[in-house]
């Protein structure tokens, strides 16, 4: 096998980390991606920064904890000053494009300061995350704000499929009986088939526009992000996918009747938002959840697809592969739809990496449990391709070595992700100012430990509640536990990395410089 020459960067929205065949879920069969994590290897306890969607993919695409970068909910914009995954990949030669979700808010203000014609290279670069946008296409397209551009759209029309807005009206919508259109944004029509044929529905639209940058490309290097739309809602899905799966194949509900009772006052804020009222009640659970599957059998089938391309065209030889998600899904546990806060439902992730090199022979079909973190796929990727990785700036660290089976001294022995939930329907109803509306959490092995700005700590022992039942957060025997993890946390952001215009070694040149330009401060 060749060294890396490409990355293809595979991301699905909102799937969680044990809804694969690799993860051991009792019915969902994924034979492509276990596949692929039979030629690479599956970190199984992969977390990401935030469990909603846009901080999450702004710290996949920086390297960068949302205390670092700054986009911490969905639409704040990535400042221009940071550096993401393109800026770096394109010093080595290696362009960076996009097919699919990135769901980045541009800085528009600081672009229009900067003075840049729009639609002009360095324009688009701002405002596309630093990728060369193929396609993007960030899903959840409203009938009153659709762009009429949309190219998804603009290809159903062509198959003729009628509408101002054929994602919604046929890819995301499923006919009622009495001829009427039925919205895929409603959970009660989760279980119908969606109007569009299989063939024309957004992952294998997706995967063909995929395919056809991988063949343009021929045998220049490249690094693409093909980042999927679903499992995410609307959670609807075409024939046969509709009905694949059935209430029987659902994993077990996990919540208790104590965290209704007991519960701290934010996850008791969430519980009344309507995802999780619908989420609540089993029976409309066991009947959505069987979609959401489907949805997750129709991507691992395009990655059979997808994969096939790749070894009948030898680039399965010199491409590093990359799945994962960009958050979970909580799926009625704990009493809950959504995402957000900090279970392991949301914030564990699927994370698969294949990598060519005949150095990570060794390691095929491993399970690797050390805690990693989505901020760790920047630098990897710049390790992989022989880049030198800026510390002063990156936070994640290269997986490569444990790739190529070398053990590193130390590894890191907590992952963090971060929460600001100002636009959540639960902030007000809390009293809280957007300001006062956030949350850390530091996980260990261990321990789990929930920094509020307002409220009371949490703290949940995995290895004696791994369900996360039972917050200890106000027990007195745990109170020195809460401290040290606090300590712990307050020493975290202590080491966030804001000097990111001058490298540790520039530093190291100019140290004491100035007296051998003449400025001899306190010469005697």
């Amino acid at each position: 096998m060749a060294q890396v020459k490409n990355i293809l960067f595979i991301m699905c929205d909102q799937l969680r980390w044990d809804y694969l065949g690799c993860a051991r879920h009792q019915a969902l069969e994924t034979p492509h991606i276990d596949g692929l994590a039979k030629r690479g290897v599956l970190f199984a306890r992969a977390f990401v920064q935030s469990a909603i969607c846009g901080p999450s993919r702004m710290s996949f695409y920086t390297g960068r904890y949302l205390a670092s970068h700054g986009s911490t909910m969905n639409g704040v914009p990535l400042p221009v000053s940071e550096r993401t995954l393109g800026d770096y990949l394109r010093r080595l030669g290696v362009p960076t494009a996009l097919i699919g979700k990135s769901h980045m808010t541009a800085d528009h203000e600081a672009i229009k300061r900067l003075g840049l014609e729009p639609r002009s290279d360095a324009w688009n670069h701002l405002s596309e995350c630093g990728f060369d946008a193929v396609e993007r296409d960030d899903g959840m397209h409203l009938d009153d704000t659709v762009d009429p551009d949309l190219a998804y759209n603009l290809y159903l029309n062509s198959k003729g499929y009628d509408g101002r807005n054929p994602w919604h009206g046929w890819a995301n919508s499923a006919d009622g009986p009495n001829g009427d259109i039925l919205s895929g944004w409603e959970m009660a029509n989760a279980r119908l088939a969606a109007r569009v044929d299989e063939a024309d529905s957004e992952t294998p639209y997706m995967t063909r526009r995929a395919i056809d940058f991988i063949s343009a490309k021929g045998d220049q290097p490249w690094c693409l992000h093909l980042s999927y739309v679903k499992p995410h809602w609307p959670y609807m899905a075409p024939v046969p996918y509709h009905a694949a799966y059935g209430s029987d194949d659902c994993l077990p509900v996990r919540r208790a009747d104590r965290e209704r009772i007991d519960a701290h006052p934010l996850h008791l804020g969430y519980m009344p938002h309507p995802e999780s009222e619908v989420f609540s009640h089993l029976d409309r659970r066991n009947s959505v959840i069987p979609t959401y599957m489907g949805l997750v059998k129709q991507i691992d089938d395009q990655m059979g697809v997808l994969f096939e391309h790749l070894e009948q065209t030898g680039r399965m030889d010199d491409t590093m592969i990359v799945f994962t998600s960009d958050h979970g899904d909580q799926l009625g546990d704990h009493w809950l739809g959504e995402k957000e806060l900090f279970f392991e439902e949301s914030v564990r992730i699927p994370m698969i990496i294949y990598d060519p090199s005949s150095h990570a022979d060794a390691t095929r079909g491993a399970r690797d449990m050390r805690l990693v973190e989505a901020i760790d796929l920047v630098p990897t990727f710049i390790d992989a391709l022989g880049g030198d990785i800026p510390d002063h700036i990156l936070e994640g660290r290269s997986l490569l070595s444990l790739l190529r089976g070398q053990q590193p001294a130390s590894w890191r022995e907590f992952v963090v992700a971060e929460l600001n939930y100002a636009y959540a329907w639960c902030r007000r109803d809390l009293k809280l100012s957007p300001d006062e509306a956030s949350a850390t959490m530091l996980r260990t092995e261990r321990w789990k430990y929930i920094h509020h700005e307002t409220f009371r700590a949490q703290l949940f022992d995995l290895q004696e509640d791994p369900d996360e039942f039972y917050d200890l957060g106000t027990d007195p025997e745990f109170e020195h536990l809460r401290r040290e993890m606090a300590d712990a946390l307050f020493q975290w952001l202590r080491r966030r990395k804001r000097r990111v215009t001058l490298a540790d070694g520039e530093v190291e040149a100019r140290t004491g410089a100035f007296w051998d330009r003449g400025v001899q401060l306190g010469q005697w």
